[in-house]
């Protein structure tokens, strides 16, 4: 993830997007209004172009909320509580069976750690990679 004051430079005209860093054509800029900086945003559908945020309408206000992915979806703090997902939470997340989850966490193949209640805690870094290698 870029610098949070990644964007316009006081040396240069060019506007890079803070969730990438890329340059922003005119066609793609938009401004984030959660965190004020610039993102990707293709306002136009005869060229390709990917975004870096998204764009919507306010129904209560009636106006176009714009927000750019790091602010729609921030990065979870690595140890924080919203990082441990029990078995059911972590198989839901992850699209696997919690079956799976259970017996490769068994076989030693994912950490864990089992409460002495039964339930079976897995760190969500953990679970991530062990879906990535399944494929």
């Amino acid at each position: 993830m870029l610098h949070p004051t990644a964007g316009t430079t006081m040396t240069s005209a060019k506007t890079s997007c803070s969730v990438c860093g890329e340059f922003i054509a005119v066609h793609m800029h938009a401004l984030c209004n959660a965190c004020g900086l610039p993102y990707h945003l293709n306002q136009r559908n005869d060229i390709p172009g990917d975004d870096c945020g998204q764009v919507w309408i306010n129904e209560e206000f009636l106006s176009l909320e714009f927000a750019c992915n790091t602010c729609l979806a921030p990065p979870v703090e690595t140890g924080s509580l919203d990082d441990i997902l029990e078995a059911g939470e972590a198989a839901e997340a992850f699209a696997l069976p919690q079956s799976t989850l259970v017996s490769a966490a068994e076989a030693g193949a994912l950490r864990h750690r089992k409460t002495a209640s039964g339930v079976y805690l897995f760190q969500r870094g953990d679970v991530a990679d062990f879906a990535r290698r399944r494929g």
